[in-house]
């Protein structure tokens, strides 16, 4: 298969799918990753089966992220092209009053889960030519804002392991972090739920942003 192998984190909906679709149309084959099989298949619809391999996983068994990268080399011995796009929000919440649980989950899905995936996929970037990796962020990660304790610090943390990852990949694998603004989705929906999404970029105008970024 000569078309670059790109796979994407959150693929089932939002930000995540769009980005899908809009580089299946560019020539990419689609790894997505996703939990809700449902919604995997409804996107492989949209793309056509043989443009997209599905993976149905929950991002909180790392076990089964460390074994992706020989399974994408038995498949395809490449992955051109990550995006790390899924992301928790959590509960917003002030910090006197944050679950300890909660934090885990949210740290587990939006910096530990992309710990296993740098893990495993760096062999196989390596190997590519014009490899790139981006990881979606959030403008909290810089500017935190109360109430926003777990996802902000989350996203913080991310940013801080990316920038050392391109540090150490330069030359090699090109690092990109994406902040997409607010933007109409389900996890902005229930962040600030009296907002009009009308007034808010599309999911599909974000991703739009994101998939220049490999031009």
């Amino acid at each position: 298969m000569n078309k670059p192998i790109t796979l994407v984190t959150g693929a089932s909906r939002g930000i995540g799918r769009e980005v899908c679709v809009q580089l299946a149309a560019k020539g990419h084959h689609i790894v997505a990753l996703a939990r809700t099989v449902g919604a995997l298949e409804e996107l492989a619809d949209a793309v056509g089966d043989e443009n997209i391999t599905l993976i149905p996983q929950d991002l909180n068994d790392g076990k089964a992220l460390e074994s992706l990268g020989p399974l994408l080399f038995e498949k395809f011995g490449r992955v051109n092209n990550f995006v790390a796009n899924a992301g928790l929000l959590g509960t917003l919440s002030p910090l006197h009053q944050a679950d300890p649980a909660q934090w885990n989950q949210v740290f587990q899905v939006n910096v530990i889960a992309n710990l296993h995936l740098i893990r495993t996929l760096h062999p196989l970037l390596t190997q590519s030519v014009d490899a790139h990796a981006i990881f979606v962020t959030s403008s909290v990660a810089k500017n935190p804002r109360a109430f926003w304790g777990a996802y902000a610090a989350s996203k913080a943390a991310l940013e801080n392991m990316v920038e050392g990852y391109a540090q150490e990949t330069e030359g090699k694998i090109k690092v990109s972090i994406f902040d997409p603004g607010g933007t109409a989705t389900r996890m902005r929906a229930s962040a600030f739920p009296g907002e009009d999404p009308k007034t808010l970029p599309s999911a599909s105008e974000t991703a739009a942003r994101l998939v220049k970024l490999f031009d």
